[in-house]
């Protein structure tokens, strides 16, 4: 019979449902230290766990048991997931259950924060009669800018739109026609809304691309007065440049539910007026806690007692036959979808993937949702796999269209993508040469054998003696390797393109000056994954 593991307090809705499957054993052990949490680990099927464990690669090792982790919320930054996939142990989350309750906190803040609540309340408290001091601002009439429109931000301009606010927002992956669907106006990047917005809430994941979007450099041109909201996660914001922007008057107010580091009891912020914190309440209503419990619960019971796989993190529910057949076309189409999201900030609208040669015969369905994956990596809290990543892009409004052609052309196989965008149309064409070694052979209308992996230093440029060695030079001078180099043009003397493959990441320093050249028009730094590496749910179980 399959046991269970509740290494976190749950809602009794959750305990309850396992008490009444008589297919499943289970026990409650919360607060175990991390060599207890080791040896719990091996003696369970299925855990479910909230923020409170850290499912470390250490407390996995030697681990024999363990088939499945369910996180009772969204994020799973608790758990080391690769680890867990070299195991064969599924990860899943429960990713619709705090939607609600993080929408309704952000919005609560921002009135909060405009009607002086917090510090109007400790005034009565401390036997003060403060009116005017208090004076607040009304919502109504007011521009919100919100920073990712996936689940939660939508909820939250809903909601706003109620309060009679204009809303505008950011989101590079959110199509213009669902946009208009629910009267959000978007923006090509967050610098150019600033200027226009009262408040401003982010609802995005933590990564190299958001994290500190708001800093020094952004509170120059926002707008004064502005008040900004963070529901989403600790760092999206420069927290000094904060306490400078309150001090400076530019911001009238910043409501924060996450930090840089958590947990946080200590900060210049708390002691400012203007400032409401709370410790990370987002998700800690009753009705969110009751269904992500729920969700977790059966998404457990579900997997151990019939092998179904729902919200999977770090793996798909197809066989590895399967995966393996096609283990090299994946891989190329999730590079692909990657790089292209990369290339300028535009937002999608639709996407058409052609399929020509060989590859056109195999089941493009799972190509198609890989590229949707690398097109989505770094937008979501957790990456997104083949199961579910063509649902998240029709949530955004984004049509993915299919073309196959079974004739060869210049490659026995080849997958190109057209991802249309606000400003234009982006193409990238990509081959597989063996078994898994993927190629870029098309960017723009630049022909070209580029490598898909690693640092890409993308420069377009005039087509004229010297440029590729003033690049190479530049480089050299800063300290970065070029690994590999190649070039395209359209027509000689006409625009071309150069990509370099880098040891490691450009220094801004090194950008500027390439930049600074006088027959370089463009240059875009890219980040792909490094040779043979994979994402999580391509590498599929170990053993």
């Amino acid at each position: 019979m399959p046991s269970i593991c509740v290494l976190d307090n749950l809602a009794a809705e959750g305990i309850a449902l396992l008490k009444a499957d008589p297919r499943i054993e289970f026990d409650v052990r919360t607060g175990l230290a991390e060599a207890e949490l080791q040896q719990a680990l091996n003696q369970y099927d299925g855990v479910i766990l909230r923020s409170g464990v850290k499912i470390t690669a250490q407390v996995l090792e030697g681990n024999t048991r363990l088939k499945a982790i369910v996180r009772a919320g969204v994020g799973t930054d608790n758990i080391d997931k690769q680890a867990a996939t070299r195991k064969g142990i599924v990860v899943m989350n429960t990713p619709t259950g705090n939607t609600l309750s993080t929408a309704e906190h952000a919005v609560t803040l921002m009135l909060a924060l405009s009607r002086n609540v917090a510090p109007a309340h400790q005034s009565l408290r401390e036997g003060r009669w403060d009116r005017k001091k208090f004076t607040g601002t009304q919502v109504a009439g007011k521009t919100l800018g919100i920073v990712g429109m996936g689940r939660i931000g939508q909820a939250v301009a809903q909601r706003a739109q109620a309060l009679e606010m204009r809303v505008v927002g950011y989101d590079p992956f959110f199509s213009a026609s669902r946009a208009a669907e629910i009267g959000v106006e978007m923006f090509d990047d967050v610098e150019a809304m600033l200027p226009e917005i009262d408040y401003l809430t982010v609802h995005t994941p933590l990564t190299e691309q958001t994290s500190g979007l708001i800093g020094t450099a952004q509170l120059e041109k926002i707008k004064p007065g502005a008040r900004l909201i963070n529901c989403a996660r600790g760092g999206i914001f420069d927290e000094q440049a904060l306490v400078d922007g309150l001090q400076s008057g530019v911001l009238a107010g910043v409501a924060l539910d996450v930090f840089e580091q958590e947990p946080c009891t200590d900060s210049p912020l708390f002691e400012m007026p203007g400032v409401l914190c709370t410790p990370h309440l987002g998700a800690s209503t009753d009705e969110a806690q009751t269904q992500v419990a729920v969700e977790g619960i059966q998404l457990l019971i579900d997997f151990l007692t019939t092998g179904n796989v729902r919200h999977a993190v770090n793996m798909t529910a197809l066989d590895e036959q399967t995966i393996a057949s096609l283990r090299g076309y994946l891989d190329l189409a999730y590079r692909l979808g990657r790089m292209v999201g990369q290339l300028d900030a535009s937002t999608a609208e639709s996407c058409r993937l052609e399929y020509r040669g060989d590859v056109a015969e195999r089941q493009i369905s799972l190509l198609s949702s890989s590229f949707a994956c690398g097109l989505l990596s770094g937008v979501l809290d957790d990456e997104p796999n083949i199961v579910s990543a063509e649902l998240l892009l029709r949530e955004r409004g984004i049509e993915l269209i299919e073309d196959k052609r079974p004739g060869r052309g210049a490659f026995a196989s080849l997958i190109r993508a057209h991802l249309t965008t606000r400003d234009g149309e982006r193409v990238v064409a990509g081959t597989l040469f063996g078994e898994n070694m993927p190629r870029l052979v098309q960017l723009g209308p630049h022909q070209l054998e580029a490598f898909l992996d690693g640092h890409l230093l993308i420069f377009q440029h005039n087509d004229v003696p010297g440029i590729i060695g003033a690049v190479g030079s530049i480089c050299g001078c800063h300290g970065v390797n070029i690994a590999q180099m190649a070039v395209g043009r359209a027509s000689p003397g006409g625009e071309a393109i150069g990509i370099l493959n880098l040891d490691g990441p450009a220094s801004e320093s090194a950008i500027d000056e390439i930049a600074g050249h006088e027959a370089i028009s463009r240059i875009r730094c890219i980040e792909l994954p490094q040779a043979g590496e994979v994402p999580i749910w391509l590498e599929g179980p170990k053993g």
